[in-house]
């Protein structure tokens, strides 16, 4: 980091110093982690599970920091490369706010957020079964004491130990009279995640406590995720974190593809999401079914896409873009008049995921005419995403913008549009532009084409800041017949990171000639390489119909 930013610490506002300061209490140095990261062990405050899910990148304090950092520079330069979307005023007046409630998210606790054990083969309903210690009579007892006080200790208590032969009695604890136990009895349940115990977490979705609904939505989440939900202050926590680090990295947890749903945990979360008497379970619902991938429930996500409430709505279009259902896509199309800006940007870009080309009209007049930058570009990101030949005119134009953005979503949108016309313009800007993450853009878009210059930086951009778009860009391409064999020689690269975002990449785009790849892969001397690589054949196996080692054995 240069030394300008480090000189901007010392004139931070008053909370950054704090931040500083709280993080040298828990033995961090803030200084040296800006100059080196690598020599200071920051706590993972998120991570990728080795079971059947597939988080997002972990997010350490140092790059809470050096966001917040980078974003009182202006969004351009932060570490997200869809930071220039928001606008510099609305992410400056809440970049500290929310960088420090990452920070002391990440304090509070000594257990990482969202971790699980790993399960590299587990089914959700296999996890937890093996206690940590066998629940004691005593806990099964207090469950039934007058004080609910004593009740909610015991509770507290059984979910610690992960015994599932305590599930029966702490379904019947979801009777209890006070909210209080309730609570805590639906975070031990969450926390035990066996079969019996997700069936009693669909049950506690129907309680008339706003926060016991709350917190059943995030344990059936979590069966599946490996997440398991707090109470109190740390409930409080872990909410502001949630939503703090969507703000700075957005929303892009799903499961695995293949990841079987159980029907009855999908229609409780229709049921609470549809419920707007209960609007934080509601808002919680939502999040869930695209997490999960809830096709069935994508008619419901439409109507709540057209809600009232603004955070409702952007929270269904959000699960909308994950689950890709395309025929959602032409009924959100009015949503591009929304009075709500943000509802109508998000509606852009939703529509562009679901490649809805009835929309393109609508979406070139808005990034036209929009009524600010903001609405223009996610207009325009919505074109890339659809990348209709009609637009080329504008990806074209926009290649040459002066914002680095611009210049991202023309050169993807040039990428899906595959028109050879544009290709001298790409490898004329390609050399020349100095934006990392253009730069890999336009990298991508010209390997589109059928032209491999750019492939082998594209695969060394997965050990670098560009490595979740450069996973995306390969996704997106392997899905092109013929791609695939290019890209198998580079499973054997010496780097660790290239070959396990590889590995994520054939499980979303791998087909049956990935499975003798990623099964050698399955041994690598790296822990993480091994386990992506498990997910990956079981992902691939699902979508080609072949049987599971399980089931061959």
């Amino acid at each position: 980091m240069s030394r300008s930013v480090v000189n901007q610490r010392k004139a931070a506002p008053r909370g950054d110093l704090w931040i500083g300061c709280r993080m040298r209490a828990c033995g961090l140095q803030p200084e040296s982690a800006i100059r080196s990261p690598a020599r200071v062990p920051f706590p993972r405050v998120e991570q990728s599970l080795a079971g059947p899910c597939h988080l997002s990148p972990e997010l350490s304090c140092f790059k809470v920091y050096r966001t917040f950092v980078q974003y009182q520079k202006g969004p351009e330069n932060a570490g997200n490369r869809n930071a220039g979307l928001r606008s510099n005023h609305n992410v400056k007046r809440s970049a500290l706010f929310l960088s420090q409630i990452l920070v002391l998210a990440a304090i509070a606790s000594t257990v990482p957020y969202g971790t699980a054990t790993p399960q590299a083969t587990a089914s959700p309903s296999t996890q937890g079964t093996t206690p940590s210690k066998p629940v004691s009579g005593t806990d099964i007892e207090d469950l039934r004491n007058p004080s609910p006080k004593i009740r909610a200790k015991a509770a507290r208590e059984i979910g610690d130990t992960g015994d599932p032969s305590a599930v029966p009695a702490l379904i019947s604890a979801l009777n209890d009279s006070s909210p209080r136990v309730r609570r805590q009895v639906v975070v031990a349940l969450a926390s035990i995640r066996v079969t019996q115990s997700l069936q009693g977490l669909i049950q506690a979705t129907s309680d008339n406590d706003s926060e016991v609904r709350w917190l059943a939505v995030r344990g059936i989440e979590g069966y599946y995720t490996g997440e398991t939900p707090k109470t109190g202050f740390m409930g409080y926590m872990e909410r502001q974190y949630r939503s703090a680090k969507r703000t700075f990295l957005g929303g892009s947890v799903r499961i695995t593809p293949g990841t079987g749903v159980d029907p009855k945990a999908v229609s409780a979360l229709d049921r609470v999401m549809m419920d707007t008497q209960h609007p934080q379970a509601a808002q919680e619902a939502t999040r869930a079914l695209g997490i999960l991938m809830a096709r069935q429930a994508v008619p419901d996500l439409v109507i709540t896409a057209h809600a009232p409430s603004e955070d409702l709505a952007r929270e269904a279009l959000n699960s909308l873009a994950k689950i890709q259902d395309v025929s959602a896509g032409p009924r959100l199309v009015d949503l591009l008049g929304s009075s709500s800006r943000n509802v109508q940007g998000d509606a852009a870009v939703t529509v562009g995921i679901l490649r809805t080309r009835t929309a393109v009209p609508k979406l070139q007049a808005l990034y036209m005419n929009g009524p600010d930058n903001e609405t223009r570009q996610k207009a325009l990101e919505g074109l890339a995403y659809i990348g209709d030949p009609v637009s080329v005119p504008i990806f074209l134009k926009a290649l040459y913008d002066k914002d680095a953005s611009v210049r991202g979503y023309a050169a993807e949108g040039l990428a899906r549009a595959k028109d050879p016309k544009t290709l001298p313009d790409l490898m004329r800007a390609a050399p020349a532009e100095k934006n990392a993450d253009v730069r890999l853009a336009m990298q991508f878009a010209i390997t589109s084409m059928g032209r491999n210059d750019y492939l082998s930086s594209i695969v060394e951009s997965l050990d670098s800041g560009q490595a979740d778009s450069a996973q995306a860009y390969l996704v997106e391409l392997a899905r092109s017949p013929g791609f695939l064999k290019q890209l198998y020689p580079y499973m054997n690269s010496r780097n660790a990171q290239v070959r396990q975002h590889l590995c994520n990449v054939l499980m979303y785009s791998g087909d049956a000639t990935s499975i003798p790849e990623l099964q050698q892969l399955s041994h690598d001397s790296n822990s993480d390489v091994a386990a992506a690589a498990l997910r990956a054949m079981s992902a691939v196996r699902s979508r080609a119909g072949t049987p599971t080692a399980a089931a061959a054995n």
